[in-house]
């Protein structure tokens, strides 16, 4: 069981993402598929973004 399962990064990535919608799915290149969180994201000034 993993003990630490919550890893929390900021990261500075393209404009775009900032207008993705909850539960969107995309990829980042070389680091794997990501979705926007269903609960927290807020489109335009918070996005959450989860490894998927």
């Amino acid at each position: 069981m993993n003990m630490n399962p919550m890893k929390v990064v900021r990261a500075i990535v393209d404009q775009s993402l900032a207008n993705t919608q909850s539960g969107q799915n995309f990829q980042f290149e070389r680091h794997g598929y990501f979705v926007a969180d269903r609960v927290d994201h807020v489109q335009g000034s918070k996005p959450v973004i989860n490894l998927a």
